[in-house]
């Protein structure tokens, strides 16, 4: 092969492969425009899932609070009576309970609420439990 002949070889297989790299490069750069297309659309469609989720619970919430104004509207329109709970018969060491409530004859208005307080007295324990318990309270310390 004469050198002439080995150089054109040479150019010529020189062209073939700067074609071949930048063939390479422009499909590199549309695989990487593909890969940030693709990331895009996975970040969209977690935001939209996240953003489902975050409605649906609004709507729970939505519901929820419908509900519970229906029912509260409901309870001012069918007024409860107030039946106190059946107290087991006092024992011969506690001094008997005397209760006493209020009770307001007014319809209140809507959407207020009235609220009385039922007082109970403090039921004290014989002075000789207190010196016993005193006195255990005393000896885990020590």
């Amino acid at each position: 092969m004469t050198p002439s002949e080995e150089l054109e070889k040479l150019q010529n297989r020189k062209t073939e492969l700067e074609e071949v790299s930048r063939s390479l490069d422009e499909k590199e750069k549309t695989l990487e425009e593909r890969v940030k297309i693709l990331e895009e659309k996975v970040a969209i469609q977690g935001l939209e899932e996240h953003n489902q989720t975050m409605l649906n619970a609004v709507n729970d919430l939505e519901t929820k609070i419908s509900e519970l104004e229906k029912r509260l509207t409901k309870a001012y329109q069918e007024p409860e009576t107030f039946k106190p709970p059946k107290e087991p018969a006092p024992e011969e060491e506690e001094p008997a309970l005397e209760v006493t409530e209020t009770v307001q004859e007014e319809e209140p208005m809507e959407g207020e609420v009235t609220v009385t307080a039922i007082e109970e007295p403090e039921i004290s324990q014989p002075p000789a439990e207190d010196s016993r318990k005193h006195e255990k309270k005393k000896r885990r310390l020590f």
